[in-house]
């Protein structure tokens, strides 16, 4: 696709590091993550964000892992806001100390997302893999003490789809500007963990019911956002709005993505922003190609009226379960493969017990959750 007709990204997601106090079950980041360890300096990253701002990005999402773990985490946003970027900080909050939050949002910060695993403190810890509930809680409100936006980030699953009338009320207690209920996306981790996570009809039904309620009645004072699990939905749904169009993710050590997990994709040579600009890899690298627009599409995608709003699905996940990147998601109940869906409802009907995370075993992992637990301690306000 030529530089003229390849659309324009929207936002860049910034994923700082891969390190994380958290052992969360649905984690996104790699399976083989000790094969990440190698990280962009920062004088890479503030060309990354100047590059990213020449090629239409609007919103930069400081991401990780955890991103308050880099030092440098300050000069990314100063930098962020002399460009002109809207810049969200995607945290667990743990690692984060007020006078550090003040300083940030002198700096330009715009929006702070925090996570939210259950309405619990031992709710919470099961899928975290730590203490951390009240420390979330207590960031929360330093963001809207501060005047921040705050938005709060719960991914919903079988163990906590039933609290969502709960969340809701603790999103409210805490003054929250946007809520996201969002349900696990079973890739990564959270494939590996599918059985024990993926919840049954019921729970969803009764869930999106209160979700609707509350949207309403919420209208005006908080944005409530539930998206549906792609096992449960008839339709195959557009990841990311479609490969390689809005959205650029550019990982710790460097690789630029259309998504986060495409780098799992074989038969894809992805190319680093420390080899070649990211306009280039964004216009003409033929991994960023391979799946933009619809020339790709076999059927029922190709002849379907839907291919220019859903694009196929995803494109990890219809690798993930059918071995074919370019097959029809298997979500979609069009999808000559669907029957793997039904499968795995039927399977979580009988779930296993959970498949460890791989920051549970590390001494590397084990020591950022030290120095995660050291700062927040040290500077508990």
């Amino acid at each position: 696709m030529s530089a003229a007709s390849a659309p324009r990204p929207y936002t860049l997601v910034a994923e700082l590091t891969y390190q994380c106090p958290l052992r969360c079950l649905y984690c996104s980041n790699p399976l083989d993550y000790a094969r990440h360890q190698a990280s962009l300096a920062t004088d890479d990253w503030l060309r990354v964000l100047r590059q990213a701002e020449s090629l239409g990005v609007v919103q930069v999402n400081l991401s990780g892992g955890e991103p308050l773990l880099r030092e440098d985490l300050e000069e990314l946003v100063a930098e962020a806001e002399r460009l002109q970027l809207y810049t969200n900080l995607i945290t667990s909050g743990i690692p984060l100390r007020r006078q550090r939050l003040e300083r940030l949002q002198a700096l330009g910060l715009d929006n702070v997302q925090v996570s939210i695993q259950d309405v619990t403190a031992a709710g919470a810890e099961r899928i975290a893999g730590r203490r951390s509930f009240e420390r979330k809680l207590t960031v929360a409100g330093w963001v809207k003490e501060l005047g921040l936006p705050l938005t709060l980030n719960v991914v919903l699953h079988r163990e906590n789809l039933d609290h969502v009338g709960e969340v809701i009320a603790l999103a409210e207690r805490l003054g929250a500007d946007r809520l996201e209920l969002a349900n696990t996306q079973y890739l990564g981790w959270a494939f590996r963990n599918r059985e024990l996570l993926l919840p049954t009809r019921e729970q969803l039904t009764r869930a999106r019911a209160i979700a609707a309620e509350a949207r309403t009645r919420l209208k005006g004072r908080m944005e409530l956002l539930f998206v549906t699990p792609d096992y449960y939905s008839e339709k195959a749904k557009s990841c990311m709005e479609g490969w390689a169009r809005r959205f650029l993710v550019v990982t710790p050590d460097g690789l630029a993505l259309p998504c986060h997990l495409a780098h799992t994709l074989p038969g894809l040579t992805w190319q680093s922003v420390k080899d070649r600009p990211l306009a280039q890899i964004w216009h003409d690298s033929p991994a960023f190609n391979a799946y933009r627009g619809e020339a790709w599409m076999r059927e029922p995608c190709r002849s379907c009226e839907r291919r220019s709003i859903d694009f196929g699905g995803c494109r990890c996940q219809a690798y993930l379960l059918t071995g074919d990147a370019a097959a029809t998601d298997p979500t979609c109940s069009l999808a000559p493969r669907h029957e793997l869906i039904e499968a795995a409802r039927q399977a979580a009907q009988h779930p296993g017990p959970a498949v460890l995370h791989y920051r549970q075993a590390p001494r590397r992992a084990a020591a950022a959750a030290a120095v995660a637990d050291a700062l927040s301690d040290s500077h508990r306000e």
